[in-house]
């Protein structure tokens, strides 16, 4: 028998967790649900009539929250240039010496960025970020040819989404202490940039459903209408 918590209990009473509603109204149910003790992460999570076996039907892109992500990105950036990056806000940079670092088991960083001279480079060690998400990629927006413009992108906010392989995809949105109108706006881009990630191969229903959740709260489920028309 599973045991019901008292923070499931609680959730319960801000309001019908099974029923499909808007977005906005999501938003505004989710603020009313028990919090933890730290920032949650809030997330949409969608399900996709896609069959990820198939190699035209990837889904993978990025998107610039307006409101930012709420999360402190640590930045590594692969150049020939370190001092370049480390002015332009990169936590870490440089090239080999980072590659031994990383093949020796070091991560301690959350988004890794190339230009475009160093992947020759960097692909080496593309087996041991690869698996991790973490290897730079053009369609990711984190292989870049101007160092400040890729750091500043990444720091303010851009967030990078790639379906798994069960055809879900879960994007940040923000975090719990946001206004409903910062999460309303952040979702209404992630949303968009969703659809701009539709495969070409996918001419009919590209969303399946959709849920919003925070790291510690139930998923609420979205009214279908709300995104008929991606």
């Amino acid at each position: 028998m599973v045991k019901i918590t008292k923070r499931f209990k609680k959730a319960n009473e801000a309001g019908d967790l099974t029923k499909p509603i808007g977005l906005t109204d999501a938003i505004g149910l989710l603020s009313r649900l028990p919090a933890a003790k730290f920032d949650e992460t809030v997330e949409l999570q969608a399900r996709l009539e896609i069959d990820p076996k198939q190699s035209d039907q990837t889904v993978r892109g990025t998107v610039a929250l307006p409101n930012g992500s709420g999360r402190k990105v640590r930045v590594l950036c692969f150049t020939e240039n370190p001092a370049e990056a480390i002015a332009a806000g990169a936590d870490h940079a440089g090239l080999e010496d980072l590659m031994k670092k990383i093949t020796d088991g070091w991560m301690d960083f959350d988004v890794a960025i190339s230009t475009t001279s160093a992947m020759k480079t960097v692909r080496s060690i593309a087996r041991v970020l690869g698996p991790k998400g973490l290897m730079p990629n053009p369609k990711s927006g984190t292989v870049v040819d101007d160092i400040k413009a890729g750091i500043k992108a990444v720091k303010a906010g851009r967030v990078e989404f790639k379906m798994d392989k069960t055809a879900n995809v879960a994007i940040v949105v923000g975090k719990r202490s946001f206004t409903p109108e910062a999460l309303s706006q952040n979702a209404a881009a992630a949303l968009e940039a969703l659809s701009k990630a539709k495969p070409e191969a996918i001419k009919g229903k590209f969303i399946k459903s959709l849920t919003l959740s925070s790291t510690m709260s139930p998923g609420l489920p979205i009214d279908p209408k709300e995104y008929s028309h991606l």
